[in-house]
This record gives C-alpha cells, structure tokens and sequence, in this order.
C-alpha cells in the first residue's frame, strides 16, 4: 500500500480470565507469542527485533533479555515501551520505525500478564505519592472521576451521555466468544443502575481487570507481500506526554490524543470521519468520550449528541470497539490497549467472523496511559 511504514503481519491474543492459577506472566507471554508469529507464517528464528512492557511480574528488570532468553530468540533490536495502556500501540510505531532504520526485519511486539487471587506489590516513589494522594487523589478511578466531574461541569454532559458509551461496548461484545461479558448485555438503564464507585463514575464504567495476552507481528510491506496471509499496513502514528498526575494535566477536558491524533491522520493524508473503525482506548466511559471530541468528530461537549446520531455497531455507520472493547472484553493489565490493535488487524482483514464490518478499510486505534496522560495513535490501513 502506498505510504505504508511497515505491516502487522501476525496477531496473537488469549482469552482474558478473572483470576490465573500455577501459571507465569513468562508462560502467558510465550504462547500468545506462539500464536503470532504461527499467524504470521513465520518461524521463531526469523523475529529478530522484541518489544515488552516494563515489568513481567517476575522479572522487574532485564525485561527484554529475559523474555528473549525465555522464547529462544537472539534479537537485534530490543527495548521496553513504558507508555501504561498506550504501549501496545507505542510498540507498532516502533518496530516500523527500527525496521526503517535497518535495525531488524521482523518484530515481535508483546504484553501479557496473570492474574492471581492475590495480586504482588510493589513501592512507588512517585511524586504523586506525596503531592496527590495524601489529599484523596489515590488510584486511577478517582482520578478518571474528577476529568468525568470536570467535563459535565464545562459542557452539561449528563450521565445518560456516558452510559450509552458502557452500553454500547456491552453490545458489541456480545458478538465476541472471547469477552469476559459475553452473554452478559447491559443497557443504559442497567449501566446507571450500576453502583457508585466514584461520583459520577458507576462500575459498568469502569473496566474488569483480567488475565490475558496480545501480541502482533511487525515487518516491512515488502516482506509483508511474501507472506501467505493479508497484511494490515501502518499509514500513520502519533504520540504525546504531557503530565504523569492528573493534578498536572493542562487540561482537564482535553487530552494528549488531541496531538496524538492529529499527527497521525497528517501522516496517513486522513481524517477521523474516513475511518471504517474506531478502535479507541476506553478504560473509562470519559476516556471515550474526550477522544470522540479531541479526533474532531464533533465539538467539545458534543459527544453525548453525537452518540444519539450515530449507529456504534459493526452495522452501524461509525463501529466503535467491535470486539467489546475493554469496558466488554476486558483489560488484561498493559495489553488492554493492544486488544484494539489486534481487533482492527482483524477487521481490516477481514477475519472478525460475525462482527464483521463490511468493507473495511481504515481503522484509527488509540492508547492511552496513566490518566489521560500517555497517548498513541494508529491509522491503519487494509492491503
């Protein structure tokens, strides 16, 4: 495809679970490993570059050496991408972009995690630990309260706005086997019903943190067009930090996706209103809210109505996390935010069985880290 900058060629994903028993984070990552680079058409030998998230559980340190110890690969290029639930999608720029520069040829991108009945601590010494917590700002659904407070405070946005965002994704997932709410729908009525975590945020907002695995395949689209299988192009990619503790963020009704966003459909000559897919980091119903506005499909404030216009179903004229997205898949820790990564290689080859978007072409994906902080975007394209 013309102006692609490199080709996911392989995807892997394990069905997300509420608790793992007697097996590792190294285990979980191997298979769903397994899984890409079979899908891609590959042999291990041939992944010569590896991205990982920061911390596997059992292995604080050395993360790259170790996972490449653990799977039998001599990689050229190796690294971490700390980028919270925008690593997924901050690791397929890269592997493009090392590609591009000689670096490797083809790159296992890979996040997974287990999750026992206990889960293991470990020390933060953050500066949010001192300057935000102690006043009440502790744990991320407080803090995704307060952009959600600020938004109805500026724009009028009303719970029923917000909970169409929850009950949609509930649709959609129960189109996918996969989902940790399968067989469970949940309307708006139901979503309001929910308890009150933190005002206003009810629980059918809030993401279940589960067990799960993603990973994809990154090559050339010259070595992608070798390959048995159709390959799903990278057209453009952008990425913004701008603050760790919601304290420190510039705003509070927009985010860094903004930039993110708009750098990313420059590159791919596209706009939001082109894509056959949106495929948006959704770990609470205000994040899918502020990135509807910060892409430009409607104004600020304007989501609410723009909802009520627009059909969110794989049928409908703007699909919007068909798989479930996390609020109905589930957010298996940092690879959450590549389970929208490998729903849109899905759909863009046409491969999502039931929830099959007709014609698909193009698909935005999102990621996001910390709060409203860290944030990656994706245009991908069908070959």
């Amino acid at each position: 495809m013309s102006g692609s900058k490199g080709a996911i060629v392989g995807i892997g994903e394990l069905k997300p679970q509420r608790l793992t028993s007697g097996v590792t984070t190294l285990e979980m990552i191997a298979e769903v490993s397994r899984l890409a680079v079979l899908d891609a058409g590959l042999e291990p030998a041939a992944i010569d570059g590896l991205l990982v998230g920061p911390q596997v559980g059992e292995t604080p340190q050395h993360v790259p050496a170790t996972i490449a110890e653990y799977l039998g690969l001599a990689p050229t290029m190796a690294n971490v991408v700390d980028l919270g639930g925008a690593s997924g999608a901050g690791m397929v720029w890269r592997a493009a972009a090392a590609i591009e520069a000689g670096m490797c040829e083809a790159v296992l991108c890979v996040l997974a995690n287990n999750r026992e009945e206990t889960a293991p601590r470990s020390p933060n010494r953050n500066p949010i630990r001192e300057f935000d917590v102690p006043f009440g700002a502790s744990g991320a659904n407080i803090s995704y309260a307060l952009l959600m407070q600020a938004h109805m405070a500026q724009y009028g946005s009303t719970a029923r706005d917000f909970a169409m965002i929850a009950a949609a994704a509930r649709a959609n997932a129960q189109l996918n086997p996969d989902a940790i709410f399968y067989g469970k729908p949940a309307d708006v009525e139901a979503v309001l019903a929910s308890p009150m975590i933190a005002s206003p945020l009810h629980l059918l907002e809030i993401v279940m943190p589960v067990a799960g695995g993603e990973a994809v395949v990154v090559t050339s689209a010259e070595r992608a067009r070798a390959l048995r299988k159709p390959s799903v192009h990278l057209l453009g990619a952008g990425e913004k930090v701008t603050h760790r503790a919601v304290s420190q963020a510039p705003s509070l009704t927009s985010g860094p996706l903004k930039s993110a966003m708009a750098r990313a459909f420059a590159q791919s000559g596209t706009q939001a209103g082109a894509m056959d897919l949106l495929s948006l980091y959704d770990c609470y119903t205000i994040m899918v809210a502020t990135t509807i506005e910060d892409a430009g499909l409607c104004a600020p404030g304007g989501f609410g109505a723009w909802l009520n216009d627009h059909d969110l179903s794989h049928k409908g004229d703007k699909p919007l996390n068909t798989h479930g997205g996390q609020l109905g898949f589930g957010q298996p820790d940092l690879a959450g935010g590549m389970t929208h990564v490998v729903e849109a290689v899905r759909q863009l080859r046409g491969e999502a069985g039931e929830r099959q978007i007709d014609k698909a072409g193009l698909a935005l994906v999102t990621g996001n880290g910390a709060t409203m902080s860290e944030a990656t975007a994706l245009v991908l394209g069908a070959a």
